[in-house]
């Protein structure tokens, strides 16, 4: 079974050679042309002084020639350090010295920013050697380049290094976490079903790649699975409508507010026509016709992290579960051991019991920039994630919240995520987003609340009572019109320090 780029390259070139690996607006490329041009690539960052094991930092949108370039690096043994098109000056200056990037490869302009003008002087990247401006990047190494490419990426093995990603986390400095080859392939390979994603999958997913969503949800997907990736560097709803329709794109993934905000786009107005009939089930559900969506919460919310290199856990995206586990992320997926501990002790939680998460297996990270084994691991080599969550009888797992979202009133532990859920099964209420807010006598319980109907903050707070303990029912609403009031970060997150300033206000 293929367990690196070169060779997961090398079998889709065999077994999907016409088939489109990746496509954009006015670009498109089949395996066999991904397979040719990134060994050709490869041969000309060999030329320039780009082997294995160089730590090469890739700044630029999605887009055709984003995977070209992290593919013809990889399968030679370099280390991808995908890098944020969102960071500020001093951001990227901070994640190119974690992971000490010594060669950048970079667009000039992207969005009104012009990176490469904003890096400070060298001595203060003291690994950085090289930056190549992507618009001269060379499409191919000399003939005797080539040759070397072609023997040294036979060489990379498993346990050799692919990747340094960096977290996406609401709060604190990101985190640079690395992934090997057979990690990072066999993590995406152990998802697959659970998605839906085959080699007759047309996929788009609107994250970007220099996430995990994007990297290890889309590239890496298509790529183990010999599927057709259909991306573009910058979504708006007109153009993606437009695009899902000419490639007859046939599983949507992502963010579900993107879907929503596409679907509330598309039924307005002089809104672009679209055909989304390819649509199949286990796309995010706002773009399916009425009678293929199902049942809130019957649906496993596929449920993962940087540091797992995407979802661990999660069922099949277009099967209903047991409704015993509605509501949950499905079930831990072959490879990985998840086990549910008191935060402050350590010790294993009884069934259905609240705890943090901790997981342990082959698709886990091998560790994390400028941190030990033991400072990242537990002795018996689990990983604390730091969410909370807890396991049915059936093993099936819930996510509570983070560790650092939970919060006390009254000294009773409150989990937003619990908050949420509960409101959310309200008659009339779309979307619920719960956050701990400041009061003279401590902290206090904060919703922010969308709804179908119009309604009163008393009749939310009588209903509320009937689900949840007293001291979990808001005392402080924000009663919303649309999701989009919601304030989010660049991830898409929501922004949890500005949704309590919002709150205050009411």
């Amino acid at each position: 079974m293929a367990d690196t780029i070169d060779a997961l390259l090398r079998d889709a070139a065999h077994r999907h050679a016409t088939k489109d690996a990746v496509v954009e607006p006015g670009t498109r490329l089949t395996y066999r042309e991904l397979d040719i041009q990134t060994l050709e690539l490869a041969a000309a960052f060999l030329d320039a002084g780009i082997n294995k094991g160089c730590r090469v930092g890739l700044l630029m949108p999605n887009g055709v020639q984003w995977a070209r370039i992290a593919f013809a690096l990889t399968r030679v043994g370099a280390v991808l350090v995908p890098l944020s098109t969102l960071f500020t000056p001093p951001e990227l200056s901070a994640a190119l010295r974690t992971a000490a990037v010594q060669h950048l490869i970079a667009v000039d302009e992207f969005r009104g920013r012009r990176y490469l003008d904003d890096l400070p002087p060298a001595g203060d990247l003291p690994a950085l050697r090289t930056v190549h401006r992507t618009a001269a990047l060379p499409a191919e190494g000399g003939g005797a380049a080539h040759r070397v490419a072609d023997v040294l990426a036979r060489t990379v093995r498993p346990a050799d290094p692919l990747a340094i990603l960096f977290t996406s986390g609401s709060s604190g400095a990101p985190k640079g976490v690395r992934h090997s080859h057979g990690n990072a392939i066999d993590a995406v390979r152990s998802g697959l079903a659970a998605r839906r994603v085959d080699a007759d999958t047309r996929l788009y997913l609107p994250m970007p790649f220099f996430w995990v969503g994007g990297f290890a949800g889309g590239l890496m997907s298509a790529l183990v699975a010999g599927a057709t990736l259909v991306t573009e560097a910058v979504p708006e709803p007109d153009s993606t409508l437009r695009l899902l329709t000419a490639e007859g794109v046939t599983l949507f993934r992502g963010w579900p507010d993107q879907a929503d905000a596409l679907a509330r786009h598309r039924d307005q107005a002089g809104a672009a026509p679209a055909d989304l009939s390819a649509l199949k089930p286990g796309s995010l559900e706002a773009l399916l016709p009425e009678g293929e969506r199902s049942r809130p919460g019957s649906r496993a919310r596929l449920f993962g992290m940087t540091e797992s290199f995407g979802p661990y856990c999660g069922y099949p995206a277009d099967t209903d579960m047991p409704e015993s586990a509605w509501g949950s992320c499905g079930k831990p997926f072959d490879g990985m051991t998840v086990r549910v501990v008191d935060p402050d002790t350590g010790t294993p939680v009884s069934t259905g019991e609240a705890g943090m998460i901790q997981i342990r297996g082959p698709h886990v990270m091998q560790g994390i920039c400028r941190r030990s084994r033991e400072e990242v691991f537990t002795a018996d080599r689990y990983y604390p994630t730091g969410d909370l969550g807890h396991l049915d009888a059936d093993k099936f797992l819930f996510f509570d919240g983070r560790a650092d979202d939970m919060f006390k009133v009254s000294g009773a532990t409150v989990y937003p995520s619990e908050v949420e859920r509960a409101l959310r099964g309200l008659t009339g209420v779309r979307a619920a987003f719960v956050t701990n807010v400041a009061g003279p006598a401590g902290e206090r319980v904060g919703a922010a609340v969308v709804c179908d109907a119009p309604t009163t903050v008393a009749d939310l707070r009588a209903a509320a009572r009937a689900v949840l303990s007293p001291f979990k029912v808001p005392t402080v609403w924000a009663l919303l019109d649309d999701e989009d009031a919601v304030p989010r970060g660049a991830t898409g997150k929501v922004d949890a320090a500005r949704l309590r300033a919002m709150l205050l206000l009411r």
